[in-house]
């Protein structure tokens, strides 16, 4: 320090002043200090007056590179008079009360603290101790130990623990000193050690004796002692000591005289201070069972319920609805086993994994609550859950799935299995060895386009195995629609046709059979007559047929409205008496020829070859399968099905019900639902992200807990159940309405009515699995017109859902649809999703003990009577209507399109599985034109491998009908290249009514790596189809895997880049490591150039550990794909480009398949360039500058691709329980109120996947 100027006091400028001063005290430090006290009191109590008086004082004294608190501390630390000591601490006060915290980090620094804690210990030695001198000490503690980090262990250490708490012991009327004290003692408490230490030292119950019932007078002291007493209860122990002391009852009582007597809310801190107290007891088992056995439940819910009008007052009523649902009983699922309600016994179990542990489970025990003694919670329930299912990480461990092993991050291209095992797959490709020798191509339709065809592709396929059931297709009476089953005997009389279904491997390989004869498509048809009763033309079971593919003419002079108008004819019905297989003694209806009508009738499907059908019940009260009753014998109008020709050329409702006839599922559905018989047409008005409502999440909540406090409102009335095979549908008085899923893709496992018009549902667990509940698709009939009904889905498993953020269920309603408007639309209306009381089992939850289930809540009502309404998850797209779609197409062939469909394989189920080939016939068989056939490059194409991922169907069906199209780009399309396509890899999954899971109980798109052909056979076959291309040196240019993504907005791919994961790593790598091709990039780019849904910034070429049996990794890892891809739908909408704000719908969906087609000829247009550096250098233009970084703001680096557990801003799953979370900033929970708040999830750091 520079000596300071030898001057009188006037003439020297305040600063020197103050550094002569300071230069005083530094010489006198040490043994000085004691002998001349009176100096040393002058000095500091000048230097206390310059600080006090002038502000510069103060910044001269702690300005960089001065000494100044050096000193100060010096002589703190030899002063051993009180006075002396007295004025340092004020000087000390005065510096640290201004400076926003950076003085405060100086003098922890500079070793304050633990100087202050010698002064207190010597000073508690003196008998009586300095009031004042203790008062000034505390004051400081409570300043500085916030900012220090150790504050609380050089507390412990020192022994001012028990100093402070002795003298809160004498001093509790002393409010002056108690303030001070307990300031320290809030400090000291957030050492959870510290914590326990006082505890025992009986802190918690003096605390009781400083926290009073209202009183205007000393609130300060009361809401810094409830803080502190808030962080003694973290610690587990201090909880159970407040439990085991009776003072959860004492501070119930404590809050409702505070709440009814701060009128005025002057005193929310105090009310808040005590809620935490209770917040944090209820965190142990203890704490819960005191909570309700002393009526919180009741006191909090009705405190709450008066708060409610006053806006300030949501963070009380946040905190209280925190700890009422922390404490509500954790129940059961109210199922007998979470099991699927349907067994499928599989050949082999897998010798590891979930399959192996559900089959390995002892009878009886599948489901544990599993309630350990703290509430494990919690702190676990921000809730980035790590089941299997969805492969979830935490965000801060987002790096540690990246793969460094740079052997595993280059494509090793070695096929894995010998030529002679793949040559079998030859058949699959007959268009790279084709000559076309005998076809005529100057004929126009005299001969088939796919003259080297394998077997058409047919409903009738498995018609050896067909169910027994009667199929039931829709029909309705005048105003209440039914269903009515067609004998199963109409099936019977088709023959199976050949088909190219793989062997096993094991089984010697039998030479490819010649290609069948192409079958004239138009020489079998089904007659239609729209003046006379409609009869199909049923072969004889020795003839091969192919399905029909015609389409109705469009009626004269008609609108569309007209055409579509339902027209209810009466007929007379004569009763006559038939038996099928599974509905013996039942009385069936034979209908009479229906009157003239302009509309189409339906029963071209009901009475195929006039075989009589069965009407189902009467009245409205029996439904679908109505357990044996009887039939009605009255008279009944028949429904005349709308004609959807016109709006959907590849829709036929009695192609339909032909397809579902060969379609094969373990309940052996015998039903049709109605949108899946009359088709979709996309509405053409837009469907805009839901707004959410202000505190929407909280009612419910509330309405929930109402149950426990009048459980005599709830009448828990099970009115569907699947558990009871025989009879699902539980009869009523009409009171109730009526649930279905059994048809196809369908699933609700449960339905109970818990209030008048509000229903608790329960979905179904995947086959041979316990759990993956997202999926669902059923069927409501028997409401009320304009009532508002509840509807919760209460075994949710994801911690959040994109119904937090503007996406709506699915509603198709009946009579809509033959009204003229046959299309499912956005519905609902206060639908919000969170954490519920329903425990989950650590068996389900991958071992993870203390999870819970979550509740998608939304209401709705209905604007029709009579009405059959039916709610899904995202638009259906049954494997029928795949059939019935793929028969359609082949109707669009044209002369100059190859177009051929192989069986791949069958299912487990027995169904098969179609492969697709489609390219442009060569123009001749010259040897040029068959040569460029030939070397086409190929692209191949996959979709629907998880059954919920119903849009990855909708884009497929997009891509398809792009391809078999008549405009120049799709003939280009087809000459550019050959598409080898898979458009559904796991039917199984989808005609049962999965999420996510074939019938092997296992996510197929991890399986990749070393597929088993009997459990895995469509992921076995398709991965040898490419293994085989890459043997003959014909590796796909592109491959693409089409899913859907449930938690991020827009469409977005995930591709495979050496670069980018080395990028996101810490691994070292060298520049030869990291050469690569920038190719991968290019079609991606393209996309979000001209697809309005794609977004560029949410797309991801980082590679994981976790993915590395997904199809894009195996097949870029193994094939040696650059350009392999998984591509991502939103099932929500978007939040960029012309869709921005809009929720997704199948237009939307349909024209991104078709974009695809249009990048992949643009990308053509790229890769035709023969220089490969001019290539690079096109690509990287293309690409711009986001190819040479990876932004880390945007999502381009996706963690977790299968559904990022993005960063919320707000925490919808309401539970975050973030004990260490302001106090004051608790309202964020409830924060979902604001409508900005629609998911920051597309731009946060998302950490989740979809392969």
């Amino acid at each position: 320090m520079n000596k300071p100027k030898m001057a009188t006091e006037k003439g020297v400028p305040s600063n020197s002043r103050v550094l002569m001063l300071l230069g005083q005290l530094e010489r006198m430090n040490g043994e000085a200090m004691g002998r001349d006290v009176d100096m040393a009191r002058q000095i500091t109590a000048k230097i206390l007056h310059l600080i006090q008086t002038q502000e510069k004082t103060g910044k001269e004294v702690m300005s960089k590179g001065s000494s100044g608190m050096e000193v100060i501390l010096a002589s703190l630390e030899s002063s051993r008079d009180v006075q002396t000591t007295l004025n340092i601490l004020y000087i000390l006060s005065e510096l640290l009360t201004v400076g926003r915290g950076r003085r405060v980090g100086v003098f922890v620094s500079k070793g304050g603290t633990g100087i202050l804690f010698q002064i207190l210990i010597s000073a508690s030695k003196e008998l009586p101790p300095s009031e004042e001198l203790m008062l000034q000490l505390h004051s400081l503690l409570a300043k500085v130990g916030p900012k220090d980090r150790k504050f609380g262990v050089k507390a412990r250490l020192s022994g001012a623990l028990n100093v402070t708490v002795n003298l809160m012991k004498q001093n509790l009327q002393n409010t002056k000193l108690l303030l001070p004290c307990l300031q320290v003692l809030r400090v000291y408490s957030a050492n959870s050690v510290n914590a326990i230490s006082l505890g025992k030292n009986g802190v918690v119950e003096l605390m009781f004796k400083i926290v009073t019932p209202y009183c205007k007078k000393n609130t300060s002291l009361l809401k810094v002692a409830l803080d502190a007493l808030g962080a003694l209860l973290k610690s587990k122990t201090n909880a159970r000591r407040a439990v085991d002391g009776g003072h959860i009852p004492v501070l119930l009582s404590l809050y409702l005289d505070w709440h009814r007597n701060d009128t005025r809310h002057r005193h929310m801190l105090i009310r808040k201070g005590l809620l935490v107290c209770l917040r944090n007891i209820t965190n142990i088992k203890l704490g819960r069972k005191a909570f309700i056995d002393a009526d919180g439940m009741r006191v909090l819910y009705n405190s709450s319920m008066e708060c409610l009008p006053v806006r300030t007052l949501d963070p009380l009523i946040n905190t209280s609805s925190l700890i009422m649902r922390k404490c509500f009983p954790k129940n059961r699922l109210p199922l007998p086993t979470i099991k699927s309600a349907f067994h499928y016994q599989l050949p082999h179990v897998p010798a590891a994994g979930p399959v192996a542990q559900l089959y390995s489970l002892p009878p009886g025990v599948d489901d544990v609550v599993d309630e350990s003694d703290d509430n494990e919670e919690m702190d676990a329930d921000t809730e980035n859950d790590t089941e299997n299912e969805e492969d979830e990480k935490d965000p801060r461990s987002a790096n540690d799935d990246i793969e460094t092993d740079l052997n595993k991050l280059h494509p090793k291209k070695s096929p894995g299995r010998p030529f002679e095992e793949l040559r079998v797959y030859e058949r699959f490709f007959l268009e790279l060895s084709e000559d076309f020798q005998g076809y005529n191509f100057e004929c126009s339709k005299s001969a088939s386009t796919t003259s080297s065809s394998s077997s058409t592709f047919s409903s009738s396929s498995s018609a050896s195995t067909l169910p027994s059931r009667p199929i039931i297709v829709p029909t309705a009476q005048a105003l209440s629609p039914k269903h009515v089953p067609i004998s199963s005997s109409l099936v019977g009389c088709h023959s199976t046709k050949e088909k190219h279904t793989l062997p096993s491997p094991s089984a010697p390989t039998p030479t490819p059979p010649a290609p069948l004869a192409p079958l004239e498509l138009d020489t079998i048809h089904l007659t239609k007559d729209q003046d006379k009763q409609e009869k199909a033309n049923i072969p004889s079971p020795d003839t091969q047929t192919t399905l029909p593919s015609h389409t109705r003419p469009p009626s004269q002079g008609r609108m569309i409205e007209q055409e579509l108008v339902n027209v209810l004819e009466g007929v007379s019905l004569d009763e006559e008496v038939f038996l099928s297989a599974e509905d013996g003694g039942r009385k069936g209806v034979k209908q009479e020829e229906s009157p003239v009508s302009a509309t189409r009738h339906i029963q071209s499907p009901l009475l195929l070859g006039g075989i009589p059908a069965l009407r189902v019940g009467g009245g409205g009260s029996n439904w679908g399968s109505d357990c044996g009753s009887e039939g009605a014998e009255d008279e009944g109008p028949v429904l005349e099905v709308p004609d959807t020709a016109l709006l959907l050329p590849l829709h036929d409702p009695d192609l339909y019900v032909e397809m579902v006839k060969g379609t094969l599922s373990v309940p052996r559905y015998a039903e049709v639902a109605y949108p899946d018989y009359f088709g979709h047409v996309a509405p053409t008005f837009r469907e805009p992200h839901l707004e959410r409502v202000y505190g929407v999440q909280r009612s419910k909540i509330f309405q929930d807990i109402e149950r426990l406090i009048h459980p005599n409102d709830i009448l828990d009335k099970v009115v569907y159940d699947l558990d009871i095979p025989s009879c699902p549908l539980i009869e009523d008085n009409g009171e109730s309405l009526k649930f279905n899923s059994q048809f196809e893709s369908g699933n609700l496992r449960k339905a109970i009515q818990v209030r008048k018009y509000e229903y608790d549902l329960v979905l179904n667990s995947d086959i041979n699995s316990n759990h993956y509940h997202q999926w669902f698709y059923f069927e409501v009939s028997g409401m009320r017109v304009g009532t508002a009904y509840r509807f919760n889905i209460i075994n949710c498993e994801k911690s959040n859902s994109q119904f937090n953020y503007g996406m709506q269920v699915l509603m198709y309603s009946v009579q809509e649809a033959i009204s003229g408007r046959p299309r499912w639309v956005r519905t609902g209306a206060d639908i919000c999703y969170y954490k519920n009381h329903f425990a989950r089992s650590s068996i389900a939850a991958g071992g993870q003990k203390g999870k819970s289930y979550y509740t998608m809540t939304f209401s709705t009502s209905f604007s029709h009577k009579d009405d059959v309404c039916y709610f899904a998850y995202h638009f259906p797209y049954t494997y029928s209507t795949l059939k019935m779609h793929l028969s359609k197409l082949e109707a669009l062939r044209t002369p100059q399109i190859y177009l051929r469909q192989d069986v791949l394989c069958e299912t487990l189920g027995g169904n098969s599985c179609p492969l697709l080939t489609i390219t442009a016939m060569p123009e001749s068989n010259s040897n040029d034109h068959i040569c460029q056939f030939r070397n086409r490059p190929l692209i191949f194409l996959s979709a629907r491998v998880h059954p919920g991922e119903t849009n990855a169907s909708w884009v497929m069906k997009g891509t398809l009908e792009f391809l078999m199209g008549t405009s120049p780009l799709a003939a280009s399309l087809r000459d550019a290249y050959i598409f080898k396509i898979v458009p559904m890899l796991n039917p199984d999954g989808v005609i049962n009514g999965n999420h996510r899971c074939s019938l092997s109980g296992e996510d197929l798109n991890r399986q990749w790596q070393n597929p088993n052909p009997e459990l895995h056979p469509t992921i076995y076959h398709t991965k040898s189809l490419l293994q085989y291309l890459a043997h003959i040196q014909r590796a796909p240019l592109v491959f693409c895997d089409y899913h859907g993504h449930s938690r991020k907005k827009n469409v977005f791919m995930y591709g495979c880049s050496v670069k980018e994961t080395v990028w996101q790593s810490s691994i070292s790598a060298t520049s030869s490591d990291l050469q690569e091709d920038l190719g991968y990039r290019a079609l991606p780019k393209i996309l979000s150039q001209i697809a309005p849904a794609f977004s560029m910034a949410s797309c991801s070429f980082v590679v994981e550990r976790s993915k590395e049996s997904t199809a894009r990794v195996v097949v870029w890892r193994e094939i040696g794909v650059q350009r392999s891809y998984t591509m991502e739908s939103t099932l929500c909408g978007c939040d960029q480009g012309k869709y921005k704000g809009l929720q997704i719908g199948t237009r939307e969906l349909e024209e991104m398949g078709a974009q695809f087609c249009v990048a992949l000829l643009r990308l053509k247009r790229l890769t035709g360039l023969r220089n490969h550096q001019h290539l690079l250098d096109l690509e990287s233009d293309i690409i711009g500058t986001q190819s040479k970084v990876v932004s880390s703001s945007s999502t381009t680096y996706v963690m977790e691709e299968d559904e990022p557990s993005f960063l919320e801003a707000v925490d919808y799953s309401a539970e975050s329980n973030d004990e260490d979370a302001d106090p004051e900033n608790e309202h964020a929970i409830e924060v979902q109120e604001n409508p900005d708040h629609l998911d920051p999830l597309s731009d946060s750091n998302d950490t989740n996947h979809k392969d």
